[in-house]
């Protein structure tokens, strides 16, 4: 028997009752949050489509350090532009590239920040793409060779953990032989593990000056389309040793984030992509939509749909709000 002996609104008389039989809750401590770290002198540059994101070089990035220290995200994921690329990407492995002296920095002067490095190679190359190219496409095995030598460069930077966007097949294999081989047996992997070749990603190449000089990245990440073979793809990530998988975009893909999560039992992350991030803020610039309630309820959906981890352009916002 439902109504009138069950009535559901009972539960939600009032914010106290709501709060104490609400299912779901963002926490800060859910909360990663992306830099740029843009190689050269006093950079401080908003990316037009992401407002209020910012390309930082090493000698400003305390302005934002300080920030994100203060408001006690507990996370943040680093991604180089390079000043100078070639074919192979190889700045990724120099023990003076960007993000190896990003590392450095961050570890000397914010000790308490957990630094995750993105693990690719097209923010590097001069064609754009995620790692080495034969015959006008990515060639998985030599990538992971390079792939390797990255990993270890940021591991002996300091880094304290890495996670591989380029979704190249065997790509956490080689990465966790290569940490364990050179004797970084904790750095744990968070593996992009089921990332779709989306429209939503539009801002952040020019973010990361990452757009591919031609073609797509159609050969490597998942088709939009496909929803099993995310499962595999994270599967196959979790048998190689990976500690925390990931759903990219996050919006639009709710459904696969919720079938990862009932599927396995590590921690799933979910990457709130730039463009999510940037139509929130074009809408709320508008005045078309309540911008931060909006947002609030958005990261909500990835918590609901399973996410442990939520990957942000909108932390720091959130955070404030939160406190």
């Amino acid at each position: 028997m439902a109504y009138p002996i069950h009535r559901l609104r009972r539960l939600r008389k009032n914010e106290n009752i709501r709060r104490l039989v609400r299912e779901n809750h963002i926490s800060v401590d859910d909360l990663i949050y992306p830099l740029f770290i843009e190689e050269g002198k006093n950079i401080k540059k908003e990316i037009p489509s992401m407002p209020g994101i910012y390309r930082w070089s090493l000698d400003r990035i305390d302005e934002e350090l300080e920030e994100v220290s203060n408001l006690n995200i507990p996370a943040v994921l680093l991604f180089g532009i390079p000043e100078h690329k070639d074919q192979v990407g190889s700045q990724t492995w120099n023990e003076e590239g960007i993000i190896q002296r990003a590392i450095r920095h961050i570890k000397e002067n914010y000790p308490q920040l957990y630094i995750i490095t993105d693990v690719c190679f097209c923010e590097y190359t001069e064609h754009g793409h995620c790692g080495v190219l034969h015959n006008n496409d990515v060639a998985n095995d030599i990538t992971l060779e390079n792939t390797k030598k990255q990993v270890i460069s940021h591991a002996q930077a300091g880094a304290d953990m890495v996670a591989p966007s380029g979704m190249m097949d065997g790509v956490v294999k080689a990465i966790r032989e290569a940490l364990d081989g050179a004797g970084f047996t904790d750095i744990p992997i968070m593996a992009y593990s089921a990332k779709y070749a989306s429209s939503y990603y539009g801002p952040f190449r020019d973010a990361a000056d990452s757009a591919p000089a031609f073609g797509d990245r159609r050969t490597y990440q998942m088709d939009p389309a496909n929803r099993r073979e995310a499962l595999r793809e994270v599967s196959f990530d979790i048998e190689e040793g990976a500690d925390i998988v990931m759903v990219k975009p996050a919006l639009a893909y709710l459904d696969i984030i919720s079938d990862v999560k009932r599927e396995f039992k590590l921690p799933v992350a979910a990457y709130n992509v730039s463009g999510e991030y940037s139509m929130i803020k074009a809408a709320g610039k508008l005045g078309w939509i309540d911008e931060n309630k909006v947002m609030m309820e958005t990261v909500l959906s990835m918590k609901r749909a399973g996410a442990d981890i939520v990957i942000t352009y909108h932390a720091k916002e959130i955070a404030r709000l939160l406190k």
